[in-house]
């Protein structure tokens, strides 16, 4: 019972502090609600939630790095690569990327050889690699399993994401992508740090509920952001 009040104000706490952006003001009673549990609500929340930053995220990417859409087929637009990116069912196959989808597609994004959207197969990665933390799930019932130890490693994975967009550089001198940057008056733009540090916030969180909830702990190794491989989700 304890446990179970704990687990409660975890909850309560990561959506009243998880959700910033405007939300719906109400959400109407579905039958299918009967077969959730607290953890399934929660666990819905938290998908819907971390759709809503990536979405923030490849808007103000494709914004910083203008010249990526062009790259992409004639006449796409930001709106498509939305739908690309987020409509469901989820396309998990994209001929430009060479059919790659999650953490197979991040590398393309800092591959100098690559002549496609770098953004876009950033955001199909890291995207892609959240979608298969919750193993593909859109949604969740009693039956749903969630398994802890991916979502804290695709957490470390967007660490190491982070650290790539910060640091990883062409042979001309140039970042692959442009994120966080300092404005002519000198003004940091942390922007980008910010939402990654909520996405990075969502998974560790959720990893932790979850390992509560089954008494399975996370193995919690020690990297180094500069020179780990992303791990396979």
């Amino acid at each position: 019972m304890q446990r179970a009040q704990v687990l409660r104000v975890l909850l309560i706490g990561l959506l009243l502090t998880g959700c910033t952006g405007p939300q719906p003001s109400d959400r109407p009673f579905r039958i299918q609600n009967l077969a959730k549990t607290d953890i399934d609500m929660v666990a819905d929340a938290h998908v819907e939630e971390t759709t809503r930053l990536l979405r923030e995220l490849t808007v103000k990417l494709y914004h910083r790095n203008p010249r990526e859409l062009r790259k992409a087929p004639s006449g796409t637009t930001i709106e498509m690569r939305l739908q690309q990116l987020f409509d469901k069912p989820r396309q998990l196959s994209h001929p430009e990327l060479y059919y790659r989808y999650g953490v197979d597609a991040v590398p393309l994004a800092f591959d100098e050889a690559f002549d496609g959207d770098r953004v876009f197969a950033l955001m199909v990665g890291i995207s892609g690699m959240l979608h298969a933390s919750y193993h593909y799930r859109d949604e969740f019932f009693m039956l749903s399993e969630l398994d802890q130890q991916r979502l804290h490693d695709s957490a470390r994975n967007l660490e190491i994401i982070v650290w790539r967009l910060s640091n990883r550089k062409m042979t001309n001198g140039e970042l692959f992508l442009l994120s966080n940057g300092i404005s002519p008056d000198g003004v940091q733009n942390l922007s980008f740090e910010r939402l990654f540090g909520k996405l990075i916030a969502h998974q560790d969180m959720m990893a932790r509920i979850i390992s509560d909830k089954t008494n399975r702990g996370i193995n919690k190794a020690v990297i180094s952001v500069a020179t780990a491989t992303l791990i396979p989700i």
